[in-house]
């Protein structure tokens, strides 16, 4: 099946005064229409920075330095500025961890949702918000009309966040980037927006890339998972298949310290030692000085990519029973 989103050999430079950073680190992957990608890694693994880089939004001093970025065939790194902010939210639009970040304080609800409307199509006021409506009705949210006449700070944390993501669908976007966005809300909320987020994939066939750190949200949300680990993507599968039967030691360290997907009353396994700087990344794999099962290899040369039907970045996979 040809992806809604098709990243390939993804790379994005931070020029620093220590020297230069390579945040992404030539990612590939893609997400099928109706289907949910959970983008998973430690902070600082370069997953939010993934995002950023899929829909332009890098700054300086940092920028996007090769691959392509392809939403239904068409490469957004090829497009003019213009071009691409014509693109951003109505092709492809992102959702932030902070719904703030989308939300402007000063305005009804209403009147910003109705004017994202306009900037991308010629209709009336009325119209648009009659779209900004439909759109609320979409997420969930009650009573939406009178919700549309609200200010955001009249909201709940999670009532904003649903706004967020409404505001996301308002061009039936073929893409939508999620940015941790249930990380600030209690747990009742946040399983409320991830069935609507299910429900929302599998009805209108956007395709979602949900970054998070948090393998327990992605586990019973996402069809597909990719684990990125300094800024590259050393293991990808099915959710099934990533979860169940991780092959990277990585991920299977992952796993064993999450409390939900272990055995209760035994003692949660950690990771050894921290997440490397990327400035000064260890040679060979730079999960080699926390692995268990690094040799001399994994010193001197860079990992494979093993692809018997899985991706694992690693001299040493898991075998899967």
């Amino acid at each position: 099946m040809t992806g809604a989103l098709e990243v390939r050999g993804l790379t994005t430079r931070f020029e620093t005064r220590a020297g230069p950073v390579t945040a992404v680190n030539d990612v590939s992957f893609s997400v099928a229409p109706g289907r949910i990608m959970g983008l998973v890694g430690e902070s600082g693994s370069g997953k939010s920075v993934t995002g950023f880089s899929i829909l332009g939004l890098i700054e300086e001093p940092g920028r996007v330095t090769g691959g392509s970025v392809l939403v239904e065939g068409q490469d957004l790194r090829a497009l003019k500025p213009d071009q691409m902010r014509r693109m951003r939210g109505r092709k492809v639009s992102m959702v932030f961890q902070d719904p703030m970040m989308t939300l402007n304080p000063v305005l009804r609800v209403g009147d910003q949702m109705s004017m994202a409307v306009r900037v991308h199509e010629k209709m009336s006021k009325r119209a648009a918000w009659d779209r900004a409506r439909e759109a609320l009705e979409i997420v969930g949210i009650p009573a939406p009309a009178e919700r549309l006449k609200a200010y955001p700070h009249q909201l709940s944390g999670g009532m904003r966040q649903r706004v967020a993501i409404a505001t996301a669908l308002l061009h039936r976007p073929a893409v939508i980037i999620a940015d941790e966005p249930t990380t600030a809300l209690d747990v009742s909320i946040q399983g409320q927006i991830l069935a609507e987020v299910r429900r929302l994939a599998d009805e209108t066939g956007t395709a979602i890339v949900w970054v998070t750190h948090d393998l327990a949200v992605v586990s019973s949300l996402a069809d597909d998972i990719c684990v990125m680990y300094a800024g590259r993507i050393v293991e990808s599968g099915t959710s099934e298949q990533v979860i169940t039967a991780p092959r990277h030691p990585y991920t299977k360290g992952l796993i064993e310290s999450v409390p939900s997907l272990h055995e209760p009353g035994r003692k949660l396994p950690q990771i050894p030692g921290s997440t490397p700087q990327l400035l000064n990344l260890p040679t060979g794999c730079p999960f080699r000085p926390r692995c268990p099962r690094a040799t001399d290899i994994c010193a001197t040369e860079p990992p494979r990519l093993d692809t018997d039907g899985r991706h694992v970045l690693c001299h040493h996979p898991l075998e899967t029973t």
